[in-house]
C-alpha cells in the first residue's frame, strides 16, 4: 500500500510539473506511450510531442483533417493542388526575397515534403533541432496567409498534370482507381485523390482560395514534433506563432454521407496494351477505428503477402502468378480490402479469380494456424 501511494504521489508531482511549465493558454491533455498531447485554448490546435533528447534532428509535421473525401463534384483534386500551392509562399515569406518555405528549408539542409490522401493532407520537414522554431513559425504563417496567385498556379499545373499522367499510364493504379469509383457511388472515396481530369483542368485561384478558407484552420489541424528538440522552447514557439491564429469563423464542414448497402457484385474490365494481366478482387471493409481492423491486418498478411502468403503459394505453385499484393487502407470511413495477382501468360483471368475466391473460402471455413499468426 505504501508503494502504491508513493507511485501515485510521484505521478501527481510529474503531472503537476508539466502543467506548471506550460505557457499560458496551452493545456496538457494526456501522455500515452511517450507521446504528449496538448491543446491551444485560443483556437483548438492539437499538438503532439514525442521528445528524444539524444537525437540531433527532429521532424515537424502539420496534418490537416482534409483530404479527397472532403471534395465534391467540381472541386476534385483541390486538396492535392492546394498541397502544391502551399509551397509557393505567403505575404510575409515568399520567393521575392527567397524567404519562402522551400528556400528556407533548402538553406538549412532540411528535407521537406507533403502528401495528400483520402482523409488528410500533411506537411513535414526533418531538420536540425536548432531549426525547430523556424519550422513552426513557417508552418503557422502559411496556415492562414497563403498567397494563391494565377502565375504560381499555372506553373504548378505542369507538375500536377505530369503526376496525373503517370497514374493513368500505370495499369494497376488505374484499376484501383476504377474499382473505388465502382465501389462507392455515394461516399466520396469514389473519386481519386488526384481528382478527375476535367476538375483539375478547370481549377482556379478562386476555387482553391475557397477550399483553403474552408479547411485550413488550427482546430482542423494537428502539429506534431518528434525527435530531438528543446521541450520548453518548442512549447513557447507553438504559443508564440500559433496562438494568434484565429479559429474558423464558421463551423468546418463534415462529411456525413454513408455508402448505401451494395445489392450485388460489381465487375469491371480495364483493357490496356501489355503482356501482364492483373486480377483484383475487392470487398467492403470497416473503418480504420473498427475493433475488427487488427484481425483484418493479420488476414491481409496471411493471405496476401507476396512470396509467403496463401494466395501467392496457391497461384505460384501452379505457375499462374508471378506476384500478389494486397491493398487495405486504414481510413476514417469504411473502405475496401483488396487482393490482387499478377498473372503469368499461362493463366486466364477467370481461373485466377476462382483461385483467389477459393482461398478466401478456405480462410472462412478453416481459419488460420498458429504458425501463420506468428509469421504475420
Amino acid at each position: 500500500m505504501k508503494l502504491f501511494s508513493a507511485l501515485v504521489s510521484t505521478c501527481t508531482i510529474a503531472l503537476s510539473s508539466i502543467a506548471s511549465a506550460l505557457p499560458e493558454g496551452i493545456e496538457h491533455i494526456q501522455t500515452l506511450e511517450g507521446i504528449e498531447e496538448y491543446r491551444l485554448h485560443e483556437n483548438g490546435l492539437r499538438v503532439l510531442l514525442m521528445p528524444n533528447e539524444g537525437l540531433p534532428v527532429a521532424t515537424v509535421m502539420v496534418t490537416y483533417n482534409v483530404g479527397s473525401r472532403n471534395e465534391v463534384t467540381g472541386t476534385t483534386g483541390a486538396t492535392h493542388i492546394l498541397e502544391h500551392m502551399m509551397f509557393k509562399g505567403t505575404e510575409r515569406f515568399n520567393s521575392g526575397d527567397s524567404s519562402d518555405y522551400s528556400s528556407q528549408m533548402e538553406r538549412i539542409g532540411a528535407r521537406s515534403n507533403a502528401t495528400t490522401y483520402f482523409d488528410r493532407t500533411n506537411y513535414y520537414a526533418t531538420l536540425s533541432r536548432d531549426y525547430v522554431p523556424l519550422a513552426i513559425e513557417l508552418e503557422a504563417d502559411r496556415m492562414r496567409n497563403l498567397r494563391i496567385l494565377e502565375a504560381d498556379l499555372a506553373s504548378e499545373m505542369t507538375v500536377v498534370r505530369n503526376e496525373y499522367e503517370r497514374g493513368e499510364n500505370n495499369p494497376v493504379r488505374t484499376l484501383i482507381k476504377e474499382i473505388y469509383a465502382a465501389a462507392f457511388v455515394a461516399q466520396p472515396y469514389g473519386h481519386p485523390t488526384i481528382g478527375w481530369r476535367s476538375d483539375i483542368e478547370n481549377t482556379s485561384p478562386d476555387k482553391l482560395r475557397a477550399f483553403y478558407n474552408t479547411f485550413y484552420w488550427p482546430e482542423n489541424a494537428v502539429l506534431t514534433v518528434i525527435g530531438g528538440f528543446d521541450h520548453e522552447a518548442t512549447l513557447e514557439s507553438i504559443k508564440q506563432f500559433y496562438g494568434p491564429v484565429p479559429k474558423a469563423p464558421t463551423a468546418i464542414p463534415v462529411v456525413d454521407t454513408t455508402e448505401p448497402k451494395q445489392l450485388g457484385p460489381r465487375r469491371l474490365i480495364i483493357e490496356r496494351s501489355g503482356q501482364v494481366g492483373v486480377v483484383m478482387t475487392a470487398f467492403k471493409a470497416p473503418e480504420g477505428a473498427h475493433q475488427d481492423w487488427a484481425a483484418l491486418t493479420l488476414i491481409e498478411q496471411i493471405v496476401g503477402a507476396d512470396k509467403t502468403g496463401r494466395l501467392y503459394r496457391a497461384l505460384e505453385d501452379i505457375g499462374k502468378a508471378s506476384a500478389t499484393f494486397t491493398h487495405a487502407p486504414q481510413l476514417r470511413d469504411p473502405s475496401l480490402f483488396m487482393l490482387a495477382a499478377y498473372m503469368t501468360p499461362q493463366a486466364t483471368h477467370e481461373e485466377t479469380e476462382a483461385i483467389i475466391l477459393d482461398e478466401l473460402k478456405k480462410l472462412i471455413s478453416g481459419g488460420v494456424t498458429e504458425d501463420e499468426l506468428a509469421r504475420a
